[in-house]
């Protein structure tokens, strides 16, 4: 599509029964050009899950599309990442790795040749990358993490969350703290013991955060709504964007921990100052809460609860300021600092 008229440009047709599943653009080692990597699925009607499926590699030129490969393999491609100058997929239950290779018959083009795989998932739905790690969301074993070793040539895994949750999105904060969405409409975060005394806790993914959104996450983004100038720590806080099945855009912030302490104390004083609608509790709202766990939200705080600050009277706003010990417009200032993240 043009990208200021929306115009179709180019159609490439998938076969009956074949539906798109993932799509995602890279470079491979070697090789400069900036491919489309889609991955499908033939959903048959005589089958539970998709068996078979195909990935499309695309250059575009003179605006139009060219098909420079296609792998067929065994599954849905659920998802695809670029990594390490090379392409991730996840196919069914297995996650693999595919390098651009010349093809033996034509060294003019190339093929997608598999160079190692990880199994052991139930659905590998979701997948994130951040350098040779790759966090994996599942249909239901919740978040595992992984390593590309090359010099192995081999995925190994790292460690896991072992709560079960349904996953709807995933994405890496860090190479040690992930963050999940699952189908209850709840956030959570896990964190790597990398530096644990026993091989059991550093195979283990620690929860450290959990909130209920409301909303039904479906997708993860590094980004921001607003350009931002880095004039204080809390303005350069990494954030990450979401997207929901509702329209919902969405931002966390990864914040830094005088700021999390000043805006969690806040939250606590605003809860017993601000009454819900219909007299409904803001604690018991954001807890996380699915088919097999209740719990208080912790490691979150609420942007929206903390921004109703700035909408206050201003006897309001000095009652919540002596409660906080502080003075209203230097309270005023830090919460208009975090507003300006979005």
């Amino acid at each position: 599509m043009d990208d200021t008229t929306f115009e179709t440009l180019a159609r490439f047709p998938l076969k009956p029964c074949e539906d798109g599943a993932s799509v995602v653009t890279c470079t491979f080692e070697g090789d400069a050009t900036e491919y489309f990597c889609v991955g499908t699925a033939f959903c048959l009607p005589t089958e539970m899950e998709p068996t078979s499926g195909r990935i499309l590699v695309f250059a575009v030129r003179d605006r139009a599309l060219v098909l420079a490969a296609e792998r067929e393999v065994k599954g849905a491609v659920y998802n695809l990442s670029a990594m390490a100058g090379r392409l991730l997929a996840g196919i069914n239950s297995k996650l693999e790795l595919f390098r651009w290779a010349p093809r033996e018959d034509d060294d003019a083009a190339h093929a997608l040749v598999g160079e190692c795989g990880h199994r052991g998932h139930i659905l590998a739905l979701y997948v994130a990358t951040r350098g040779h790690y790759i966090v994996v969301g599942d249909l239901m074993k919740s978040v595992s993490l992984l390593m590309y070793r090359p010099e192995e040539n081999a995925i190994v895994e790292c460690a896991r969350d072992f709560n079960a949750n349904w996953m709807s999105a995933v994405e890496a904060l860090d190479e040690d703290t992930f963050v999940g969405a699952e189908n209850s409409y709840n956030l959570f975060t896990v964190r790597r013991n990398a530096d644990a005394g026993t091989d059991e806790e550093r195979q283990r993914l620690e929860t450290v955060g959990e909130f209920n959104s409301g909303e039904f996450i479906n997708r993860f983004r590094h980004g921001s709504l607003v350009m931002r100038a880095p004039d204080s720590e809390v303005a350069a806080s990494p954030t990450l964007l979401f997207g929901t099945i509702n329209g919902v855009i969405g931002l966390l912030a990864n914040l830094p921990r005088e700021a999390y302490e000043f805006a969690h104390r806040l939250q606590g004083v605003l809860q017993g100052v601000i009454q819900g609608v219909g007299g409904l509790s803001h604690a018991e709202w954001r807890s996380f809460v699915n088919e097999r766990k209740s719990a208080s939200a912790r490691g979150f705080v609420d942007g929206d609860l903390i921004e109703a600050f700035l909408d206050l009277k201003r006897g309001r706003m000095e009652e919540v300021a002596r409660l906080m010990d502080m003075g209203v417009e230097e309270v005023c200032r830090r919460v208009e600092e975090l507003a300006r993240l979005h």
